[in-house]
């Protein structure tokens, strides 16, 4: 035979943007397929096991785990930050000037802290959304002493788990709701919830509003008065928002960000571009951003991609949720099982049992990962809601 007669075949590239949960997973993933080439960007060296950072800031937890640990062998990771995608040249931007081309692109890179247009918090707001502000509030709060006052903006769950653990560590916290604490659970777990911020001495003004923020400060209203509450260190907690880089890279999104998909996961703008995890809004799927949501997401848009590859078409998604879990402190938590769609269902858990049920589903999240690098295409999900029936006739 002719060697120069032998064609060879180039490998699909595939570019995955974030290392986070879904991220990972997605990579993970599509090495099910040997000939893929996989690539993810992530702006961190490592992963971050994004569920620990209120235990990073405190310094009661640890959120990084090397992706050697978590990546399977052949994935490059480029350290870095995608700053534009050019859809119609199928190529990636980069911060550092480089740029990436691909054949198939996972979009996962995740969501950030939405800041609220109030006097004086862009100055002097805090957070712990992502690595970065992470980093800050944590040196931020290395400088105060035991029983510094801390106000903690925003009555949602990463709220209750900011607040309870800056309170078991010794700092002097108040939690400014906003209207109801703790929305999403039902009221048996929001009662638990009160509860054990009170144990932890937790000032809990729930129907309060921040109307200002100074440095030492914050100005909230309250039952049509105004309080003013001092302030070592202001963090918000006020929801979540998706990077700017789909909009900035003329794709099209929803309302806060995130990219808008079909139910395959594909963008609704280019077929090539796949979303999983927080950046993504799914047509007719409301989906709460979460690791809950996003490894079977990320699981899922590999799927996409790789049905793609193979001239097959992609299968809807098929999401649903289990329960929503909040630490509160190292030694409390609230368990509330939910309806597949995510609404609160009638059985909760709480105290040191609820907190040992997180610390295992915070482990076992890595242990996921872990598991599809070694072995791809062994992470499963509920897929179909004569699937989750049963468990869900149990919780009511």
């Amino acid at each position: 035979m002719n060697t120069s007669d032998i064609t060879t075949i180039a490998p699909t590239r595939v570019v995955v943007l974030g290392g986070g949960y879904a991220g990972a997973m997605a990579a993970n993933r599509l090495r099910r397929k040997p000939d893929v080439d996989v690539t993810v960007v992530n702006p961190q060296p490592f992963f971050v096991h994004r569920i620990r950072l209120h235990q990073f800031v405190a310094r009661t937890g640890d959120p990084q785990v090397g992706f050697d640990a978590v990546l399977g062998d052949g994935i490059d990771v480029v350290v870095d930050t995608a700053v534009r995608i050019e859809a119609a040249a199928r190529r990636v931007h980069l911060a550092s000037g480089k740029h990436l081309d691909y054949d198939h692109l996972i979009y996962a890179i995740g969501s950030r802290n939405r800041l609220p247009e109030i006097p004086g918090a862009a100055d002097h707001a805090l957070s712990a959304s992502d690595w970065a502000a992470a980093q800050r509030l944590r040196e931020r709060l290395d400088t105060l002493d035991s029983g510094a006052p801390v106000v903690v903006v925003g009555g949602g769950l990463t709220g209750v788990e900011l607040a309870g653990e800056f309170a078991d560590r010794g700092l002097a916290v108040t939690l400014v709701g906003g209207g109801v604490l703790a929305p999403s659970v039902g009221e048996r777990g929001r009662r638990a919830t009160l509860r054990q911020l009170a144990r932890l001495g937790v000032d809990v003004l729930a129907e309060a509003r921040v109307t200002r923020v100074q440095a030492t400060q914050v100005t909230v209203e309250m039952d049509g008065h105004e309080r003013v509450l001092p302030s070592a260190a202001t963090v918000f907690a006020t929801g979540f928002v998706a990077p700017e880089l789909a909009a900035d890279s003329g794709l099209t999104t929803d309302g806060i960000g995130r990219l808008r998909t079909d139910e395959n996961l594909n963008s609704v703008d280019d077929e090539r571009i796949v979303g999983a995890g927080d950046a993504v809004a799914v047509a007719g799927i409301p989906l709460r951003m979460s690791c809950q949501a996003a490894q079977p997401l990320g699981v899922q848009a590999a799927e996409a991609v790789l049905a793609r590859i193979a001239g097959d078409s992609p299968k809807p998604v098929d999401q649903g949720f289990v329960a929503q879990c909040t630490s509160i402190g190292r030694h409390a938590a609230t368990l509330q099982f939910t309806r597949r769609d995510d609404s609160p269902a009638r059985a909760v858990v709480t105290g040191r049992l609820a907190a040992l049920a997180k610390e295992t589903v915070c482990r076992g999240i890595v242990w996921n990962i872990r598991r599809e690098a070694a072995r791809p295409g062994t992470f499963s999900w509920p897929r179909n809601r004569e699937a989750t029936a049963e468990r869900e006739a149990v919780l009511q």
